[in-house]
């Protein structure tokens, strides 16, 4: 008696591919079904992160309606509405046009910015605690303010707020030259460990220079707590054009991203040059922590945690995080603002608030038993 063949021993075996086409085929249609399957699946997941950026956009709209109508005096919504759609000249409506509504712009565009600096620096050092800051732009921003009020005597916001860009750009290249220097290849050690270097080198001069002149200290240490409130509409064009540049080299940096966090051999082995993306990401940080920390101060912990809240929803593809942390960004910026106007009598500066929240953040960072991917 013949001994069945192995396919007849083994229904099972021999038909775990449907409509398999004959000998060879099983292989092709295992190959053929799982790359369905997983294009499906990939279909679903975008859809839901697709479904879920759209509802923190809404979020995000409701929070930015609530801070114009909650303040010191609350503006009730069809004054809202009407000062919205049909404005004139009463003092309600003034409210809202002079001051709460730049207000909420500015929250929207300081926070995605300070955001996707954040989440480029951790994504560019593979460093689940970066954040802006170690790159020299706190630094050099507020070196540059006590310049401008204790040499040339600019006082107000309006005048030192250029003084603050730029010093900050300035900060942020000299970080990347003292950190390249010698280097055949970009290292984000090396810029980490310039960035710090030099960072405390600039808040040394700045804080001895402003113990010289105290009217000086007294503009850096309003700047420094980080503050929505008593912006000029003023700055809201340069901001928006400053934020528009740093999201489109933003943009173009999502397929890198995912690239170098494979690391640098990895990336250089599927044909992206790592050193060219460093560069560009190191210029979206700049033109983004910037042109924010220059509008808005030194606020804390916001490019630390909007990030690593944005992962927990777009999984480990950096240009989904990138588009969650614009939007994840405002929304904690905004909230905190709103909280800061009722949680005390008076007013609670943005950057306490974000502050208050972002410590905890960093202790439960830190406290993990498993590093956080980036």
């Amino acid at each position: 008696m013949a001994s069945p063949t192995p396919a007849a021993a083994n229904p099972k075996k021999a038909q775990a591919v449907p409509g398999s086409p004959g000998p060879g085929g099983g292989q092709a249609g295992v190959m053929a079904g799982t790359g369905a399957s997983g294009s499906a699946g990939n279909a679903r997941a975008n859809m839901r992160r697709t479904s879920l950026l759209v509802f923190f956009a809404a979020v995000l709209l409701l929070l930015a309606l609530l801070s114009l109508a909650v303040g010191s005096k609350h503006i009730e919504l069809a004054v809202l509405w009407q000062a919205l759609l049909d404005p004139n000249d009463s003092a309600d409506h003034a409210i809202i046009r002079d001051s709460r509504f730049p207000r909420a712009v500015l929250g929207i565009l300081a926070g995605s910015a300070l955001g996707i600096a954040g989440a480029l620096v951790q994504s560019m050092t593979r460093n689940a605690l970066a954040e802006p800051g170690i790159l020299g732009v706190n630094a050099g921003a507020s070196l540059a303010i006590v310049i401008a009020v204790g040499t040339f005597g600019i006082n107000g916001f309006n005048g030192y707020v250029w003084f603050a860009f730029g010093g900050a750009v300035l900060a942020t290249g000299a970080v990347y030259l003292v950190g390249m220097a010698g280097a055949r290849s970009s290292d984000p050690v090396r810029l980490v460990l310039a960035g710090v270097a030099l960072g405390a080198v600039l808040s040394g001069i700045g804080t001895a220079l402003a113990l010289v002149h105290p009217s000086a200290f007294d503009q850096l240490r309003a700047w420094t707590i980080g503050s929505l409130e008593g912006r000029s509409a003023d700055v809201l064009a340069p901001l928006g054009i400053a934020v528009l540049v740093g999201f489109v080299l933003a943009g173009f940096t999502g397929r890198s991203l995912n690239a170098l966090a494979l690391g640098d051999d990895t990336a250089l082995a599927l044909g992206y040059k790592v050193g060219r993306a460093r560069v560009l990401i190191l210029l979206a940080v700049t033109v983004l922590a910037g042109a924010a920390t220059a509008a808005v101060g030194a606020i804390s912990f916001l490019g630390l945690m909007a990030p690593h809240l944005a992962r927990r929803f777009s999984g480990p593809d950096a240009r989904w995080m990138l588009a969650y942390t614009a939007v994840l960004a405002p929304i904690i910026l905004l909230l905190a603002d709103v909280l800061g106007r009722v949680v005390i009598p008076g007013e609670l500066e943005a950057g306490v608030v974000c502050a208050f929240v972002g410590a905890p953040v960093l202790i439960m960072l830190a406290r993990r038993k498993k590093p956080v991917a980036v």
